[in-house]
């Protein structure tokens, strides 16, 4: 099983949910998160003043899959997220030793 952990601009999380469910994802944790990569945050005016925003809002996106299924999440999420511009994001898979369904105590793969 892998685990696939994206961070992505907040506007695509509805493409990207679509291409998901497209693939057969069923489930995914999405939380709002701050951070920055190579953009190093933006410079904003606000009132006549300007000032450096170093955290830039962004979603995280959580999902556990297949091995077999990884490759075709990592690219639904890649074609929906991409707008080409710095700051889209970045996609991490792990490998996940173990999930338990708590309801039922199905385990592994049964429990995705």
């Amino acid at each position: 099983m892998k685990f696939v952990m994206a961070v992505i601009k907040p506007h695509k999380l509805d493409a990207v949910r679509e291409a998901l469910a497209a693939t057969g994802v069923e489930g995914m944790t999405v939380s709002e998160v701050k951070g920055y990569g190579r953009q190093r945050g933006q410079t904003e005016i606000y009132r006549g003043a300007e000032y450096q925003v170093h955290f830039l809002p962004k979603v995280k996106i959580e999902i556990a899959v297949a091995d077999d299924k990884a490759a075709e999440v990592v690219e639904a999420i890649k074609g929906a997220a991409n707008t080409g511009k710095i700051g889209d994001g970045k996609v991490f898979v792990y490998d996940l030793e173990s999930a338990v369904r708590i309801r039922t105590g199905e385990q592994d793969n049964d429990a995705l």
